[in-house]
């Protein structure tokens, strides 16, 4: 990572779909509520939202920014807490300048 870049955290959702989802709904409705979520934090100024939505490696990924790494990699967290988010969300620490998602440090989170 560049020691003058942003700080930059991606959240990787595994695009798991609901089981429960009747035909003719979608099969990511958590992607509505974790959209919902990082918008009002956006919103709020907690933090930057960069990328929303980039599929990635069989993941739905979130690129965020705009504070330190503890607060980004605890949204991270409370991401996977969001009511129907599927198991195995990760984030990847890295800056603004990578070139390409994933490339940083990974930290497990549920």
């Amino acid at each position: 990572m560049s020691e003058s870049a942003a700080l930059v955290v991606e959240v990787h959702v595994p695009l798991t779909p609901d089981a429960n989802a009747a035909e003719g709904e979608t099969r990511f409705p958590w992607i509505e509520t974790l959209v919902e979520f990082t918008t009002e934090l956006d919103e709020g100024g907690d933090i930057f939202v960069v990328e929303e939505g980039d599929v990635f490696n069989d993941a739905y990924v979130i690129v965020i920014t705009g504070a330190d790494e503890a607060t980004l990699t605890g949204i991270a967290n409370r991401v996977a807490n969001l009511p129907g988010i599927p198991t195995g969300v990760f984030a990847v620490v890295t800056d603004a300048d990578a070139e390409e998602l994933g490339q940083g440090t990974t930290i497990e989170i549920s």
